[in-house]
């Protein structure tokens, strides 16, 4: 929810979402082609500044997102560290390969802030414009509309659901905590079933005849920012090449 809050009252919200891709496309670029822990570093820390400074994204916000994948990019980087050696049985510490440890880490640390960018300034219904004018698969864009949907409709069910077990001290005690949420998964695993039964009715009351389309928003001054997001880009790719 805090992306979607984020994508659509940040400063580019008006921006073309092609611009956007095009500035997350090169941020990928040059984090792959980062030739040290430092220049990779750099790429990451000048999209996270044109997120947070540029496109006005709040910065507790963006420490929320970039929390969980953050912590599975730190949990990656001790696994990397450490080797197994069956034959002692003994774990060792690879302090050889720490170099090559930091470097990969680093870009998919880089490669992580590119995607923040794009999903912290873009709704995901011109995301899926974009990819579906870069000719992705539409089986796969309808079910991200599906599950992009069913996101919003279970987070819904589960605060109304809270909302009454607490109004009727359903929280009041560990006990009742406990009691609490085993009746909100049971609910919430019927819902599921009944809305995805509903689903198939209505897709299959269609014909299941082409896919889901949404209205394409116009976008002012969209050639001038695409050739700004560009040169961005490019010279973002170059001075990584430069400086590595």
């Amino acid at each position: 929810m805090l992306t979607e809050q984020s994508a659509y009252s940040n400063r580019w919200r008006k921006v073309s979402p092609i611009a956007k891709g095009i500035f997350t496309f090169c941020g990928i670029l040059a984090a792959f082609s980062a030739g040290s822990p430092v220049a990779a570093l750099a790429v990451a820390i000048f999209i996270s500044c044109a997120a947070i400074v540029g496109a006005a994204v709040p910065f507790f916000i963006y420490l929320r997102v970039a929390a969980p994948p953050l912590l599975f990019l730190a949990a990656s980087t001790l696994s990397l560290s450490f080797s197994l050696d069956l034959n002692a049985p003994a774990i060792h510490f690879a302090e050889s390969e720490l170099p090559n440890i930091l470097h990969i880490c680093s870009r998919s640390f880089a490669c992580l802030t590119s995607l923040l960018f794009l999903t912290l300034t873009t709704p995901l219904p011109d995301i899926i414009s974009l990819l579906r004018r870069c000719k992705t698969p539409e089986t796969l864009l309808d079910l991200m509309i599906l599950c992009y949907r069913t996101l919003f409709v279970l987070s819904e069910s589960v605060n109304n659901t809270i909302t009454a077990q607490s109004a009727r001290l359903g929280y009041a005690t560990p006990g009742h905590s406990i009691r609490s949420l085993g009746r909100l998964s049971a609910n919430l695993t019927m819902q599921v079933w009944q809305r995805s039964t509903s689903l198939q009715l209505a897709v299959e009351a269609r014909c299941n005849d082409g896919a889901f389309r949404f209205l394409e928003a116009d976008y002012p001054n969209s050639r001038r920012n695409i050739l700004i997001s560009a040169t961005s880009g490019i010279s973002m790719i170059l001075c990584e090449l430069a400086f590595s």
